[in-house]
This record gives C-alpha cells, sequence and structure tokens, in this order.
C-alpha cells in the first residue's frame, strides 16, 4: 500500500526517455532496452573497435555495447550516470556485456577487470566512479578480480569533449599512473571505460598498464560514438 502511494506521488521514471516505469521495470523501460542501438562487436566484426587502437596499443580483444548517438537515448542514460547519481545503470550495463562477453569467442579467460579512475577531486565531488559499478558487474558475471588500486589518475583533466585525437592524448596522456604492476603480473586484463570518443583515455591507461606488452589486454565500454570511424 505504502508502496503505490509512493509511486503514484513519485512515480519512477525511465532515465533513457523519461515515461513512467510500469511494474517490473528499473531504471530502464522495456521498449528503450530493446531499442538501444547495440554494437554486437563482440559477436560480430571483432576487429571493429581494435583497429582504432592499431599501431600504439596491442589488444586482444576489444568492444563496446552500445552506439552513441547525440541526443539520443544512451547519452541520456550516460548522462544519468555521471552526473545525476544513477550508479545501478552501470550495474545494469555491466550484467549486459559481462554476459554477452561470458558467450563471446573473442574473449577468454579474463582474469582482472579494472575500470578507469578519475582524479580523487572528482571521485569526492561525485562521490563514485561512474564506471566502478559497470567495471565490478562485469567482473561479477566472469568470475574476475576487480581491481581499482593499481591504475591511477594523478591529473584532474578537463573535458576533451571538442578536441581531436591528437590534443586529447596529450591531455590525458601523463594523468595516469600504476602502482604494484607485480600484483597483475601476465594476467589477462579487461580495462573498462564509459565510452570511447577519440580513443585517447584508454591508450594512456593501455600505455601505463602495460608499458612493457607483458601482459593480454583487452576493453570493453558502455558505448562508441560514430564519429570515431569517420
Amino acid at each position: 500500500m505504502l508502496s503505490a502511494l509512493i509511486n503514484l506521488f513519485f512515480p519512477k521514471i525511465c532515465h533513457a526517455c523519461d515515461v513512467i516505469l510500469i511494474d517490473n521495470e528499473t531504471d530502464i523501460c522495456v521498449r528503450c532496452r530493446h531499442e538501444l542501438p547495440l554494437t554486437n562487436y563482440h559477436f560480430e566484426r571483432p576487429e571493429t573497435v581494435k583497429k582504432i587502437f592499431y599501431g600504439r596499443v596491442t589488444l586482444e580483444a576489444a568492444t563496446a555495447l552500445f552506439y552513441f548517438h547525440k541526443n539520443g537515448r544512451v547519452q541520456q542514460l550516460l548522462h544519468h550516470l555521471k552526473y545525476k547519481g544513477k550508479e545501478e545503470i552501470g550495474r545494469i550495463f555491466g550484467n549486459w556485456l559481462g554476459v554477452e562477453i561470458l558467450e563471446s569467442p573473442y574473449f577468454e579467460s579474463i582474469d582482472i577487470v579494472i575500470p578507469v579512475p578519475i582524479h580523487p577531486k572528482k571521485l569526492k565531488q561525485r562521490g563514485y566512479n561512474q564506471v566502478a559499478l559497470f567495471a565490478q558487474q562485469i567482473a561479477e558475471v566472469l568470475n574476475a578480480m576487480y581491481v581499482d588500486d593499481v591504475l591511477l589518475k594523478s591529473i584532474n583533466t578537463k573535458t576533451q569533449v571538442f578536441q581531436s585525437r591528437e590534443a586529447r592524448f596529450q591531455s590525458v596522456a601523463d594523468s595516469f599512473y600504476a602502482q604494484n604492476l607485480n600484483t597483475i603480473g601476465t594476467k589477462h586484463i579487461l580495462l573498462v571505460d564509459d565510452i570511447i570518443t577519440t580513443g585517447a583515455t584508454i591508450e594512456a591507461c593501455a600505455l601505463v598498464l602495460n608499458p612493457e606488452n607483458k601482459i593480454r589486454l583487452s576493453v570493453a565500454t558502455i558505448a562508441i560514438t560514430h564519429s570515431i570511424f569517420r
């Protein structure tokens, strides 16, 4: 009774399209879940994301769950995840992608899942790393270790959304550092982020994690922009 009254006066809203959720729907309505633009890169065209990093970073496998379109549902969801405190979106997507990676022939034996970190100052302001729950859920599904104390961020960079790949890489190149690399040894690492726009952040993190090409490194993100392929 109380729950019904709360829902009447404070209805739960789909974070993708803003419609009122019905019974058994959580955070994202069924219609949006079916209409989100899946890439299926981990089942088809497995080289697509890896090509972005050719000549820069060696990857075992790479994928993104969704395509990112300006003003689209995925952008809306990422905005809620990153700025509106809707961490549960990360858990939903982590479970979604984790299950698919588990069934993919291109991702084998992931040992450790590492999220791209945010600067401690930003972490204090926001209260959470928007990638953390996404990465934790993937690790749980894959029965892998979740490690967030090896890759760290030392410089609080400003947004690079309007920068070219080269400019963005220069902005983030020295922003990350690694500690206790011996703890990950030569294991298969899955590096996880929310979105690939130019690939610069992933590249910078990969170079820090794997300076001597001794580990097997794969990448998974929630989304990838279409513009990166143009």
